[in-house]
Parts: structure tokens; sequence; C-alpha cells
């Protein structure tokens, strides 16, 4: 295994938001472009290599096929059809879940024994696929589930407080959508929870719940008006990659697996927070739910598992 190598699978809007950023943080060895428009991974690749000059470090772009992710560290997957006008959001699964399966089951045909990082929607569908059809331990499947979200969270509180989003401890749980949910008895400031500062500061405690409705409506909202959503998510892929990379040991809000009566679910993939590092997910932090949070986690939950009884389950399964 190559450290530092890494592979994205989609070299679209999201996918080349993210390789930007990596150009410009650096800390990347190796980057290999795969996409079914060999010609468009080529176009990309030529792009970033023009800027590798006012690069931080030196780093290796090439478009690549495959056979690449056999010594990669890091496989990150955002290929993936778009939603389109009038199709439902089980519609836009089933197609994604057959360009999953191809493209998982072209990774491990390499020999790939390293973390996968999946962006493609619906994020926590998308992540029981490939974690279904690779094989790989659990812990080295992650999606970014509600780290975005989070990130929108934090922005949105820290304009409203005025305090730096640095200093805001804050998260979004559940399905990458809109049945996400932030627990707020967990929030804090610095080492304050939000909820006490909004009692002693006499902030109207209904203004948390549309901050949470403005996380939930941003995408829409972006989409509306410039037609899709790439430079956030691909920051939120960088910084996931970064937390693996660098063995960082960091709270992440990702899709990951609850098993075993976490959360008192089974067999799912959905956004909570994990500590992640060189190993992929090193442990889920179970927080203490109240029964109307616990409530939202478990309908959240149930939205995804019914998708997959209905028909994610018997496209992974038909051979």
């Amino acid at each position: 295994m190559k450290k530092g190598k890494i592979v994205l699978v989609g070299t679209g809007f999201v996918g080349m938001s993210m390789a930007f950023s990596m150009l410009n943080r650096g800390g990347i060895n190796e980057l290999v472009l795969i996409d079914v428009d060999k010609d468009k991974a080529i176009g990309e690749e030529m792009d970033l290599a023009h800027g590798l000059p006012y690069a931080p470090q030196k780093m290796v772009i090439k478009a690549g096929d495959y056979n690449e992710c056999k010594d990669a560290q890091i496989v990150v997957i955002t290929a993936g059809a778009a939603q389109k006008p009038g199709q439902t959001r089980l519609e836009l699964a089933e197609v994604n879940t057959k360009i999953m399966k191809s493209i998982t089951t072209q990774i491990m045909e390499s020999g790939f024994n390293g973390i996968i990082i999946v962006a493609s929607n619906p994020v926590d569908l998308m992540t029981y696929v490939v974690a279904k059809v690779s094989g790989l331990p659990k812990n080295q499947i992650i999606g970014s589930g509600t780290v975005l979200d989070t990130a929108r969270l934090r922005y949105m509180l820290a304009d409203y407080f005025k305090i730096s989003s640095k200093n805001i401890h804050a998260y979004i749980m559940g399905e990458h959508g809109d049945s996400s949910f932030v627990p707020w008895k967990h929030a804090y400031i610095g080492c304050k929870r939000v909820i006490d500062i909004m009692k002693d500061n006499n902030y109207q405690i209904d203004d948390l719940d549309k901050i949470h409705k403005g996380v939930v409506n941003a995408a829409y909202e972006i989409i509306e008006k410039k037609k899709a959503t790439y430079y956030g998510i691909g920051m939120a892929l960088n910084r996931i990659v970064r937390a693996v990379l660098d063995n960082e040991n960091s709270i992440l809000t990702v899709s990951t697996y609850l098993h075993d009566g976490i959360y008192g679910q089974d067999d799912i993939y959905i956004g909570v927070p994990a500590i992640i590092n060189s190993k992929g997910v090193r442990e889920i932090l179970e927080l203490e739910l109240d029964e109307e949070t616990s409530k939202k986690l478990a309908d959240s939950c149930n939205i995804i598992r019914k998708m997959r009884n209905d028909s994610i389950d018997k496209i992974i399964d038909n051979s």
C-alpha cells in the first residue's frame, strides 16, 4: 500500500472540487482520476497538474484505471447519476446502486484493501451497497454522511452567535437528507451548552429549529440558484481523507455501520459521530439520546431500511 495515494472515482463537480482542495492544501502524494469518460479524466489531470508549480508540495496527478486501486491507501467514490426532475429518491437509488455495484466490483478485483470513502447519493444507502459488495471490514467503508450538514450547522450557529465556527461543537445526525436532526443537548459553544446560552441571553429557543431547517434546505436553495452543490462537499471529503491519512483520531459525523444495538439499531449505515483514523472508523461515539431524538434517529433509519427492502437488496444480490 502506498501511503498518501488516493484514487478518485468520478471526475464530476464534487470529485474535482475535492481534488482541487487537495491540490491547494497538500498532504497527498499521488492522486489518480478514474472516470467512465476517459477523456474527461485526462483533461482534469492536465488542468490540475498545470497548477502544481503553485501548489504547497510535489504531487503526482494522473488519469488511470481500476488497477491503480491495488496499492492505494484510500479510494473516494463520487461517481453516480444526478437526480432528474420528477425522479423519485428510490428511483435514483436504484440507478446508483447498479453503478456502485459495478465500481466496487472493479475496485476489489484490483486487490484493494484500503479505506473506501463514499459520497454518491443517497449516501447512506450507497455506503451500505459498497460495504456489501466489497466484503471489506465495515470499519474500512465510510460514507460522507452528515459531515457537510454538520459544517453547515456550525457555520450557521457561528453566524447567529457571532462566535468562531472553530469553537462550535454541534452535530447533525441521521440520514443525509430531510430526516436529519440535531441532538441539541450535546451542542456546545466552547464548553457551554447552546441551550443554556439561549436561555441565559433570552434568545428565542425556536431559532434553533430555524437554524436546523436552514441546514436541511441549504442544498435545495443552492441547487435552485446554481444547479448543483460541490465546493462544500469537496471540502468535507478532503477533511475525511486527511483524518485517515494523518491518523488523526478526529470525531466526524460519517455514515458508518451501526450493529449489535448501538443507538438501538442493527445492520445499517447512517450518520453518527465516530472517531476516524488510518484504520477508518476506530470507534462510534454513542451519545445519550432522549426519547424524541431516539425516535428521530429510528425514523431516519427506517427510511433507509424501507428503500433497501423495496429493491436495493435485490439489486445487490442479483448477479
